[in-house]
């Protein structure tokens, strides 16, 4: 087989299953080989529904099919094991965010990875989308100024039924909204400005009707380039809402990552063409590709995923000691 038709397998059949199985279907380069998830139907319906194998036991998967290519979608407690597992068997890691629950974890994985020499790409989608690439333009442009601040705000009905009891129990998830949709914002945050979080204060509230994660959170953050940036998310009932403000001397910025963009240049905001290009996890597969072939870091790696865990601890830490935190 050549290096370029690479075997994937996907260890997890829930919600996000199908748009890792249509990316790889979709990417020249991958071919799905089998999928894995302890509930047997989950797993068998995707198997049929994709021409795979189906397992219950991810390492059972892993020894029989020999992936060369292994996805990570499983709760964010199972992670690290499953990573590790994966590289000391020579896989290259297709990983969910967040990389894992905290700083001490994703150092395990990055050695194991180290120690295999495989390639890893964490799967911050914000880096692979339409409508965020194109405002990472404008910025790096100068359209829009000087960079003086940004604000974001992200609010959804956290608590719903639908949603998994495992991610409202803090040692499986490692936290509630901002582990989970609070990450997306410190990563699009450091992204966009290419600068890592600095500094950070932060409050947050516990009113989930179930659960013992937090169910909002208020981030006042700086940047290692100065910027400051405000986060603010709430889980509770209300209007969902996803924009993120990017305010520079010249001109402002609206992004609404997954649907629109918008900019002011000193008048109200007209709104922007987003050109089309291939989906977020076709982006992420293709970026893999390149970093196995050309046996290099891909760009959005473990280093930098890191990273984004890091900065989320400094935020419990900060909103647990009620003091502001460095890095």
């Amino acid at each position: 087989m050549s290096k370029s038709n690479l075997r994937v397998a996907v260890l997890g059949a829930g919600a996000i299953a199908g748009q890792h199985f249509d990316a790889i279907r979709d990417t020249q380069g991958f071919v799905a080989c089998a999928v894995a998830d302890i509930h047997l139907e989950k797993a068998e319906a995707i198997a049929e529904a994709y021409g795979i194998r189906a397992y219950t036991d991810y390492q059972e998967l892993i020894r029989q099919e020999k992936p060369d290519v292994v996805v990570i979608a499983l709760p964010h407690f199972l992670h690290k094991e499953t990573a590790i597992f994966a590289a000391e068997h020579g896989c290259h890691l297709m990983l969910e965010k967040p990389m894992a629950l905290s700083v001490a974890e994703c150092d395990d994985i990055i050695e194991a990875a180290n120690v295999a020499n495989i390639r890893i790409l964490i799967g911050h989608t914000q880096h692979y989308m339409a409508e965020n690439i194109q405002a990472k333009m404008i910025i790096e442009s100068g359209e829009i100024g000087q960079i003086v601040m940004i604000q974001d705000v992200r609010h959804v009905n956290y608590f719903q039924e639908s949603r998994p009891q495992w991610f409202l129990e803090k040692e499986k998830s490692g936290g509630g909204i901002l582990a989970n949709l609070g990450t997306h914002s410190i990563d699009k945050i450091q992204w966009l400005m290419d600068s890592a979080v600095r500094k950070v204060s932060a409050n947050v509230s516990h009113h989930g009707k179930r659960g013992n994660v937090e169910g909002s959170g208020m981030i006042y953050l700086e940047l290692d380039s100065g910027i400051p940036a405000t986060i603010v998310q709430s889980g509770y009932p209300g209007a969902t809402r996803n924009e993120t403000e990017i305010i520079g001397t010249a001109g402002m910025l609206k992004l609404v990552t997954g649907d629109s963009l918008w900019i002011s240049r000193g008048g109200v905001f007209e709104k922007l063409e987003v050109k089309p290009i291939a989906t977020p996890f076709e982006l992420q597969y293709q970026d893999l590709l390149v970093a196995i072939e050309n046996q290099r870091e891909s760009s959005c790696p473990p280093a930098y995923a890191r990273s984004v865990i890091e900065a989320l601890e400094v935020v419990y830490r900060s909103a647990e000691m009620g003091v502001e935190q460095y890095l």
